[in-house]
């Protein structure tokens, strides 16, 4: 769940969209029309979520966030702040990025753009430079050539673990999108991200490799925040937005830069400056003292980058609270990006400090450790040292272990293996990224070396990180010879990772749910485990005594446990009438507090087990926990329109146009509930309706591809290929990869006999994906038909 679910995009689409016509003489999606589906299916489904609905109150806006008029920009700290100034414009943070070619702006692009061609299977890709202005020039066989200008750098390759340095290009729609050459600097070679076509992570690219293999081709992940998008939550820069300009029909991205400035971590200071020129002495400054805060406000200026997060509300912007707006605890549900104990199973940033003893049980801050204008390290009292390695960051507060730093170290004073992060916070390997690619991070969770225990979490840990050539059983003795018996786990920590053999709920429970435990990190993993391994509509009627511990959680200090252990009790006990009213009182406000928050919070973990469940094709599970979603978030447009694909991939299609009809009444940006209405209701047979729902989809977003590929789609199988070609180029205008779009342009090719455009649609077809059969047919039968006699 560490992404925002939206619902059915473009690869669901498209298996949806491949089935085809055995005879070759057209692709169509094929709609069955679905027996049984009466007006009783769409009655229960508009009513599900009302007639018991836990509250009938819509969920409140977090507090409104600052608008850019609100920020001053980093050059007007400058003449106040002249050594800040200076010192973060030359951090990693102020090199973080930028345009080039831009006079004002000084970033360092690290990678190659010298005219060396990177060699594909499939093409040939050019990094070219000239006057300041960089591009990539593509080149496929029987394709024009194609130039994407770089109009952002992204990183400097500055991480000691593998720095890495990735460009965007302004696409016709308005975005600002990732293309998928990157550079690394530790590697030397240019590569991508292959995650969502080969699943291999970061591949450098070689001639054995095609284009399509590159996740990000053609580019698909913007800058900014919006659910429509893949994106990286506004992270890489300042002041980055995405929003679709309804008077323009095109989409708006607004950068105030690709560095990371002043203001991304103090704070709009449009008043402060104001104040500060106008000669106030006011103890009012306009700006909130980070130095000033408690320990888990400053960890939130650092964690809105530096942390996996789930949305809860579109609009932040800095100064605004996190937690109104995303959380980081609930990344934990979903493919677990983290191990019990806290470190990096698949790929995180910097969350395991939330797990660390020196956050749990003392005060530290990354600001304990970092300076956060340099990014040099210092002592937790404020004192600059060299570098990562110099022991005094950890000794300033564990003096003790300064004495005599052979005796807890077992290794020579001198040694590697005799510095504190060597051992407590290693460099591990992102695993979701794999091993071609050094991407490696320090481990923050700072936890104790255990070599069984990390071989058996799939980590490679501090010891066999040094000791490649020794076992893990060698280590692990020599590890009790030096310290005897370790510090155990703490109990919540214990119990999650006891509860991985646990196969009933009644073992599990006192395993994952831990009321009094003061880690919330794992309580949060405790409470993810139960409610996706466990939690079952089926144990209404079972027994009380699993509502204890979730009634406790309930009552926790962190909003997060409180809306898991909710959500827990929600969807394996809310039908009891005891558990029922306990779940209604919840819901009441309490003090000022409308309780937005934590519904928002609930109906996102119920939302994503609902997208879990319908991802495993398992719709009435994913029903299920919709249906609860709505019960504490009545009418949210999102939760409809899943529950309306739960209730078509099910069979229910009057159940499902139901359910997209009352998500479009509440929903200001319409696009994706009119594309999915379209199709329940071709496969309903209602060709016409289906037709004016994709019309409205254009409409509401003429940049979408969907609706024109399904009109496109509509025409050809209605054997009007002539209506079809334009719907369908329009299509692959939007979004050239849609492998189905451009099978089905070759159809419509075919169909007005012109073979050889049919075969250079297949070919762009089957250059995407080579798994659909048909096109592979298609491809020889046109190879034999163009075949000299």
């Amino acid at each position: 769940m560490r992404r925002p679910c939206v619902v059915a995009g473009r690869h669901t689409l498209m298996r949806a969209l491949r089935r085809s016509s055995r005879h070759g003489a057209l692709c169509a999606l094929l709609l069955a029309v679905l027996a049984g589906c009466t007006g009783d299916a769409a009655e229960r489904t508009a009513n599900a979520a009302s007639a018991s609905a836990l509250t009938t109150v819509a969920l409140a806006a977090p507090p409104a966030p600052p608008t850019a008029a609100d920020f001053a920009g980093a050059e007007s700290c400058q003449s106040c702040h002249a050594a800040e100034y200076a010192t973060w414009k030359r951090s990693t943070h102020g090199t973080a990025g930028g345009v080039p070619g831009r006079p004002t702006n000084d970033v360092r692009v690290i990678a190659p753009f010298n005219g060396v061609p990177i060699r594909f299977r499939d093409a040939v890709v050019i990094p070219r430079q000239a006057n300041g202005r960089f591009s990539f020039l593509v080149q496929r066989e029987g394709e024009p050539d194609t130039t994407f200008s770089v109009d952002g750098v992204i990183g400097g390759g500055h991480m000691n673990g593998g720095g890495t340095q990735g460009f965007v290009t302004a696409w016709p729609d308005g975005t600002k999108r990732f293309l998928p050459f990157d550079w690394s600097r530790s590697n030397g070679v240019w590569f991508c991200h292959t995650g969502t076509r080969t699943e291999r992570g970061w591949q450098p690219i070689t001639p054995t490799m095609r284009l399509a293999d590159c996740g990000d081709w053609p580019p698909s992940r913007v800058l900014g925040d919006d659910a429509r998008f893949s994106n990286c939550q506004s992270c890489h820069g300042s002041g980055i937005t995405v929003a679709f300009d309804s008077a323009a029909r095109r989409w708006r991205t607004d950068i105030r830069s690709l560095a990371v400035d002043c203001e991304s971590c103090h704070g709009p200071a449009a008043t402060h400056v104001r104040r500060m020129r106008a000669g106030s002495v006011s103890a009012d400054i306009g700006l909130a003292a980070i130095g000033a805060l408690n320990k888990d406000r400053s960890l939130a200026t650092c964690m809105g980058c530096h942390a996996l997060k789930t949305r809860l509300a579109p609009g932040y912007a800095p100064g605004a609270s996190l937690e109104a707006y995303y959380t980081t605890y609930l990344s934990q549900l979903g493919d677990k990006p983290f191990t019990p104990d806290g470190r990096t199973r698949t790929f995180a940033y910097q969350d395991g400090h939330f797990a660390s003893d020196c956050y749990r049980n003392g005060g530290m801050t990354c600001a304990s450790c970092h300076d956060p204008h340099s990014q040099g390290y210092r002592t937790a009292d404020g004192q600059p040292i060299p570098g990562r390695f110099d022991d005094r960051q950890c000794t300033s507060c564990h003096g003790s272990k300064a004495s005599d730093v052979p005796a807890h170290t077992k290794h020579p004073a001198a040694s590697t293996g005799s510095q504190c992060v060597s051992c407590h916070m290693p460099y591990e390997q992102q695993h979701e990224l794999g091993r071609a690619i050094r991407y490696q991070r320090s481990d923050h969770s700072i936890a104790i070396p255990r070599p069984g225990l990390d071989a058996s979490l799939g980590l490679v840990g501090a010891c066999q990180g040094c000791h490649q050539n020794l076992s893990v059983a060698a280590l692990d003795a020599q590890v009790t010879r030096w310290w005897g018996t370790l510090k155990p786990h703490e109990s919540a920590v214990a119990g999650v990772l006891a509860a991985r053999s646990a196969t009933s709920i009644e073992s599990a429970t006192p395993l994952l749910l831990h009321p009094t435990s003061r880690n919330t990190m794992a309580q949060v993993a405790g409470l993810a485990e139960w409610i996706e391994r466990f939690a079952r509509s089926d144990q209404q009627g079972g027994s009380a005594s699993l509502d204890a511990p979730l009634r406790a959680l309930a009552d926790a200090p962190d909003r997060d446990v409180q809306a898991l252990a909710l959500a827990s009790l929600h969807l394996a006990r809310g039908g009891a009438p005891g558990v029922r009213r306990f779940l209604e009182q919840r819901l009441q406000p309490v003090r000022g507090d409308d309780r937005s928050a934590l519904r928002r919070r609930w109906a996102v973990i119920l939302g994503g087990i609902g997208d879990a469940a319908r991802a495993a094709g398992q719709p009435q599970r994913a029903i299920e926990s919709y249906v609860a979603a709505l019960e504490v978030a009545p009418q949210e447009p999102q939760l409809l329109l899943n529950l309306g694909l739960a209730r078509a991939a099910q069979g229910d299609l009057a159940g499902a146009v139901a359910a997209y009809r009352q998500s479009l009444q509440r929903d200001p940006r319409p696009y994706m509930a009119e594309v999915n209405l379209g199709n329940a209701l071709d496969q309903q047979g209602d060709t016409t309706g289906a037709v004016a729902a994709y019309r409205r989809a254009i409409t509401a977003d003429p940049t979408g591809a969907l609706p024109y590929l399904n009109l496109g789609t509509h025409y050809l199988r209605d054997d009007q290929a002539a209506r079809a070609r334009p719907f369908l180029e329009q299509a692959l205008a939007r979004d050239p990869g849609l492998a189905t779009g451009h099978f089905q342009l070759a159809l419509v090719l075919l169909k007005v006999g012109d073979l050889t455009g049919a075969a250079r649609a297949v070919a762009r077809s089957l250059a995407i994906d080579t798994t659909n059969a048909d096109a592979r047919q298609l491809s020889d039968a046109l190879r034999e038909a163009r075949r000299p006699q």
